[in-house]
């Protein structure tokens, strides 16, 4: 072990691996559990509309498949002598998609609410409701490519 490669190294890579999936699953379900008891309430007074709304579950589902992808990048270049630097940068790429999923997950989860229970009221802001959830799940995009562009450079470091 020398200095740009210390024990401790692997530890920071796979807590970016953990705060991948962690922050990503915490939006994902709050966004799911947040539409879900919309989707409730909009099928007592429209069951006709209840799988048209199921959208915003859709995508709150879809901001944990962007943790797991990059949780799986980190976890593959994990070993029991990584640099230092590259630890750190895939701490980065973790909490990266960790935070931008989590933010996502709460946005997808209040418009989806307030979206499927104004569409059972009036069904033209529906297309509105999709096109707010679509700049709303962007947003964990960002972070999944931010942490792809930053695992990737982490993976040509050697000790």
């Amino acid at each position: 072990m020398s200095d740009l490669c210390p024990v401790y190294a692997p530890f920071f890579s796979a807590m970016g691996c953990t705060s991948a999936i962690v922050f990503t699953c915490i939006g994902a379900s709050y966004g799911t559990a947040k539409s879900g008891v919309g989707i409730s309430a909009m099928a007592v007074l429209r069951p006709d509309q209840m799988m048209k709304c199921v959208v915003p579950v859709v995508m709150a589902g879809i901001i944990a498949i962007y943790g797991l992808v990059v949780s799986v990048l980190i976890s593959s270049n994990l070993s029991t002598q990584i640099p230092l630097a590259a630890g750190f940068i895939q701490l980065g790429a973790g909490l990266s998609v960790g935070l931008a999923g989590l933010a996502a997950g709460f946005a997808v989860g209040i418009v989806g609410d307030a979206g499927v229970r104004g569409t059972a009221q009036q069904p033209r802001l529906f297309v509105g409701m999709i096109l707010i959830l679509i700049f709303a799940e962007v947003l964990g995009l960002y972070g999944l490519i931010v942490a792809l562009i930053m695992n990737s450079k982490a993976q040509g470091m050697k000790c």
